[in-house]
């Protein structure tokens, strides 16, 4: 019989616990509330994850990786339709295009960045079916799941703070105007100058992370960043409307206060 419940009552951390100390061989499948997740283990060792509709395709994780590009992986998919991901892996690194530390480091990542996402997912339900293994023509990898649990707790603590601090990305950035002060005198890191190069109120602090293929995660990391350093702040978008002001009451001054509250003990006496 599949173990299975609802994330409320047993979070990933406790599922992911519970399959390491148990040295679990099987396949946790989640339903979250715009998707689903299939992660597989055997002895307690994540072997395999897949997300959703994504393509997690030996070719769609060596485009996701910057492996190949697109062009090239249309060109694969074209002559190599009717090799498994072993297969195909096999013939790229006969073929001299990629090594195989490359291509078992980039299937990692990609396998990381699933379980890593699965960590915040407060929501959901999940069922895990034991001896149930990915499909044969896949590639697997064994990691252990202790720095796995750990790495991901560390991740949904530092989440819950950017959410606060970065809570709306629907919101566009803009540059804060100092006097003599010029961003490229600022020393950033790959990431931050590909966020400050869409740096604009007309971009969506959404759009911004879709052009740079950021997830929440990063986007927001990397805005954190970027506002504490002074650079940018948080703007409404071009074109977005401004919500109606709501009306103000007059307050109530101290007199009528007590004698509002006087009369209500009297109410209640009464009763």
């Amino acid at each position: 019989m599949a173990l299975k419940g609802n994330l409320r009552d047993f979070s990933v951390t406790q599922l992911l616990n519970l399959i390491n100390l148990a040295r679990k061989t099987g396949t946790l499948t989640i339903e979250g509330p715009t998707e689903a997740a299939w992660v597989s283990f055997r002895d307690g060792k994540l072997i395999y994850a897949q997300l959703g509709n994504e393509d997690g395709t030996l070719v769609g994780i060596l485009l996701r990786g910057g492996l190949v590009s697109a062009r090239q992986a249309r060109a694969i998919k074209t002559h190599a339709s009717d090799k498994n991901d072993k297969e195909l892996g096999l013939l790229l690194i006969n073929a001299g295009y990629l090594v195989q530390q490359s291509i078992l480091a980039s299937i990692r990542q990609y396998f990381l960045d699933i379980v890593y996402k699965l960590f915040n997912w407060g929501e959901g339900f999940f069922r895990f079916d034991a001896g149930v293994l990915p499909p044969e023509g896949r590639i697997t990898i064994r990691l252990n799941l202790e720095n796995i649990i750990i790495e991901g707790s560390r991740r949904m603590r530092e989440w819950e703070k950017l959410k606060d601090e970065v809570p709306n990305l629907e919101m566009a950035l803009d540059f804060v105007e100092r006097p003599g002060a010029n961003i490229r005198d600022v020393n950033l890191n790959v990431e931050e100058w590909k966020v400050v190069s869409y740096v604009n109120p007309k971009n969506t602090i959404a759009q911004i992370a879709k052009a740079n293929q950021m997830n929440d995660l990063e986007i927001r990391r990397v805005v954190y960043g970027l506002l504490h350093a002074g650079l940018v702040e948080v703007v409404r978008p071009d074109g977005m409307p401004i919500p109606a002001r709501v009306k103000q009451f007059k307050p109530i001054d101290e007199g009528q206060r007590v004698s509002l509250v006087n009369r209500l003990i009297q109410r209640i006496r009464s009763l």
